[in-house]
């Protein structure tokens, strides 16, 4: 499965993207509200790449997104087990952040999900401390559904979550 936009094409990882992978998520910015760590080894890319298999399957599939032939982040879905819901998250090299690569990714692989693949609803998780991704999620037509305060004990200290939803039906009422 390859989607378009304007600007990016999304596309499974292929073997030869491990080491952009590793790179951009070695970037402490980038890793900062993840849960991996820093640095992210190329073996570690490369495996990941190596054991996603079916995107359509449940369970996380990463796609990457690509600008002219050059991986700059990715977009994750996790289907879940009754193929009508999943919950997406995303991440992106730094020196393409803040020209709204992300936003046309995670927009495009939306329409995906709900056009193509009949989903009900797509969910979304970010650090409370993570505004450009909260707002990202918002802009898009996510719903803030909760805030779980001090929840998640990453990387040696509690962190609050945000919990977000999106509807396909309220995903088509915003495209009209």
């Amino acid at each position: 499965m390859i989607l378009t936009s304007a600007r990016l094409t999304i596309r499974p990882f292929r073997a030869e993207d491990a080491q952009s992978l590793a790179d951009y998520r070695s970037d402490p910015d980038v890793a900062r509200y993840q849960d991996w760590g820093t640095p992210f080894p190329v073996e570690t890319a490369a495996r990941m790449i190596a054991e996603m298999t079916d995107p359509a399957e449940p369970g996380w599939f990463q796609y990457a997104i690509d600008r002219d032939g050059t991986v700059i982040g990715d977009v994750g879905v996790n289907t879940h087990e009754n193929l009508m819901q999943a919950d997406i998250g995303y991440a992106l090299a730094p020196a393409h952040q803040g020209h709204g690569y992300a936003t046309e990714a995670v927009q495009r692989m939306l329409e995906h999900l709900f056009t193509d693949r009949g989903l009900h609803r797509v969910s979304a998780e970010c650090d409370g401390r993570n505004e450009r991704s909260a707002k990202l999620l918002a802009r898009l037509g996510f719903r803030q559904e909760g805030h779980r305060v001090e929840h998640t004990w990453i990387k040696g200290e509690w962190t609050d979550d945000l919990l977000f939803g999106l509807l396909a039906a309220d995903f088509r009422t915003a495209r009209q």
